[in-house]
């Protein structure tokens, strides 16, 4: 079963571009639908990235989130230099 995706001029241009280039490349003559099934899969198995090009960017915080970062924080006033750091970490 086929079903039509309706993509804008730029998009179908770059498919078509690629399609291009993988025969000059290759040799092979590929399908627009061989070549979408494969950029499909191959974001498939790397899904967690795909999912994440759609999240709003995090960097840099907003002010409100740096806000919320330095609330709890407090001073024990108490110097820590390096080595205290060191030895806390690593024995």
């Amino acid at each position: 079963m086929t079903t039509a995706v309706k993509v804008d001029e730029d998009t179908k241009s770059r498919l078509e571009e690629l399609q291009a280039e993988i025969r000059l490349e290759t040799g092979t003559r590929v399908t627009q639908q061989e070549l979408l099934s494969r950029i499909i899969d191959d974001a498939y198995g790397s899904r967690e990235e795909v999912i994440d090009s759609f999240r709003d960017t995090t960097v840099p915080l907003s002010a409100a989130e740096k806000e919320a970062m330095t609330k709890g924080r407090f001073s024990s006033g108490v110097e820590t230099d390096e080595d205290d750091i060191d030895e806390i970490l690593y024995g």
